[in-house]
């Protein structure tokens, strides 16, 4: 397929899917319930790191922490006392248990209490570009003790993985639209160095388009699919995450 056609059908599928009515059956509706820059990092980070199985399922058990964090995630985690991680008992989300959420509000109030924030702790990382940034939070986020199990929650693509949901959360964070899904709340970090959250539907859609060659889901499909959409939008190329995503979940491969 040449390429112009390809960039019209993805320009088409964003017009039809990036739509404030995407935001009602996504994670994305999680932060979306907060108006504070801290909450909205807080729950969106929580939010994106559950955010694999079935949609529904991972907002309901979304819900459910923020819940348990009485829906003030800055001030939980700010505030509460170790003892109030005990809250957390009986939480899981597929892999993710209650001794995970139990790390990841201690690693937080780590952070913040230190003076460092989701935003600082990504803009801040150990190089420039999106892997390293990537790479150099998660060595912040786990510089406290911990259980080795739980570092699998938080990805690393210098260790070849695609990063699907720190990319999307770095999506929803980054990039602003005039459609109001994505927050724009991060301004140390710029659109255009954004890198494409890669899964089931948006690598199945990139291949049929001819986006994206290789067969392994990992970074290099991720660089490789972010290199094709800058060609088509060089200052927000991860955009097309919404249309690539909602051509996949609607079987709308542009025939």
């Amino acid at each position: 397929m040449q390429r112009d056609k390809v960039k019209e059908i993805v320009e088409e599928a964003y017009r039809s899917f990036a739509r404030s009515a995407f935001i009602e059956n996504d994670p994305i509706q999680i932060p979306h319930r907060f108006r504070r820059k801290e909450d909205i990092e807080i729950a969106g980070f929580l939010a994106a790191t559950i955010a694999w199985g079935q949609r529904v399922t991972i907002i309901n058990n979304a819900s459910r922490l923020l819940n348990l964090m009485d829906d003030a995630p800055y001030d939980f985690v700010m505030n509460h006392q170790p003892s109030d991680r005990k809250r957390f008992s009986g939480f899981v989300h597929r892999t993710f248990s209650e001794v995970d959420a139990m790390y990841f509000m201690e690693a937080l109030q780590h952070m913040y209490t230190s003076g460092m924030s989701l935003e600082q702790a990504f803009a801040t990382g150990e190089g420039s570009s999106m892997q390293e940034r990537i790479h150099g939070f998660k060595r912040q986020f786990f510089s406290i003790e911990h259980l080795s199990r739980t570092e699998k929650h938080v990805s690393d693509p210098m260790k070849g993985s695609s990063a699907k949901r720190l990319n999307m959360y770095l999506r929803w964070m980054v990039r602003s639209d005039k459609e109001g899904i994505d927050f724009g709340i991060w301004r140390s970090l710029d659109p255009k160095d954004l890198m494409m959250p890669l899964d089931v539907h948006t690598s199945t859609v990139g291949r049929k388009l001819g986006l994206l060659t290789r067969k392994q889901d990992d970074w290099k499909a991720v660089v490789e699919l972010t290199l094709s959409l800058r060609d088509f939008d060089a200052q927000d190329p991860v955009k097309y995450d919404l249309a690539l995503f909602g051509m996949g979940v609607n079987a709308k491969l542009g025939q």
